[in-house]
């Protein structure tokens, strides 16, 4: 079923699905038995979405969404595929945690997404990572208090390339570029102060404002270990899993319906999470834990000092 590039999970209709069969098998299937195939398969994936989360935590999450074509009552109307994945602690893999089909990207579908996921045994998450969306922000801040947000660097630096003309984006994309690359959150607000002095300073009153109110969110990464930083300050591997998802659902182009498309987005996270838990490690999770044990260490130290008369 899976192997005609995922058209039966696509939704594709019956009558051509008993046209492809009938090529590759020398036979062919009737409507009901397709009907009766694809019933099982969304039971399979029903239970794959709906699984216990088992690891001790998930301390890094990211989550991104894109929109498929979708017929509804008679019309194509846009609906939001939303991916949850995150890196398992302690063994440092990545899962895909979460799938769903909306009919919008909201703060209250992201309520009973992150709802959901806790309820299946999301837990020990330290740092969120995301685009900007406001509704996901808020969600993030209610569901997961005690996390830090992280603001995907690629999608930040995109919004404020799009507020200069195309003859500065080179300039200002070498200035974000320093600003990410500091080691520490005060040499980067330092810089980023400066450099929106600059622009202030050139007549771009837009991008010294947007980077002395929105460049901190950018900067959460920088309380994690130096060798995490590169793969959690963006949601680039969230990006790539959806245009594997895009290749896949171009040949569908409309969805005949949501089942349709839940069916097959499902069905390409189940195997893209099966590639990830059984491939490489993606960080080493030992050391976000001695981070955090020189953290405590340096706050006990400081607090001894202040104590001492």
């Amino acid at each position: 079923m899976l192997g005609v590039d995922g058209d039966v999970c696509g939704g594709v209709s019956t009558r051509k699905v008993k046209d492809v069969t009938e090529a590759l098998c020398g036979t062919s299937f009737s409507k009901s038995t397709v009907s009766h195939l694809a019933a099982g398969l969304d039971a399979e994936l029903g239970a794959w979405r709906s699984r216990p989360l088992e690891a001790d935590a998930y301390p890094y999450v990211f989550v991104d969404a894109r929109y498929e074509k979708v017929r509804a009552d008679g019309r194509v109307v846009s609906q939001g595929v939303l991916v949850v994945s995150g890196v398992r602690a302690p063994d440092g893999f990545r899962e895909i945690l979460g799938v769903e089909v909306s009919d919008t990207e909201s703060e209250a579908t992201y309520h009973e997404l992150f709802r959901s996921l806790k309820a299946r045994g999301l837990r020990g998450v330290e740092l969120m990572v995301s685009d900007g969306h406001e509704g996901l922000k808020a969600a993030v801040s209610r569901h997961f208090q005690g996390a830090s947000w992280q603001r995907c660097q690629v999608h930040y630096a995109r919004n404020l390339l799009g507020m200069v003309s195309a003859k500065k984006r080179k300039e200002l994309g070498a200035d974000l570029r320093a600003i990410f690359a500091q080691a520490s959150r005060e040499r980067a607000f330092g810089l980023a102060s400066s450099v929106a002095e600059k622009w202030r300073g050139k007549g771009n009153e837009q991008v010294a404002e947007h980077l002395e109110e929105h460049v901190e969110e950018c900067l959460s990464c920088l309380a994690f270990p130096e060798s995490h930083r590169k793969r959690i300050r963006t949601t680039n591997g969230q990006e790539r899993l959806n245009q594997e998802i895009k290749r896949r659902t171009r040949v569908v182009r409309i969805f005949p319906n949501r089942e349709s498309c839940v069916r097959l987005v499902t069905a390409l996270a189940v195997e893209q999470s099966e590639e990830w838990v059984t491939g490489r490690r993606y960080l080493d999770m030992e050391e976000l834990r001695e981070h955090r044990c020189l953290e405590e260490f340096v706050e006990q130290s400081e607090e001894v000092m202040i104590m001492e008369p």
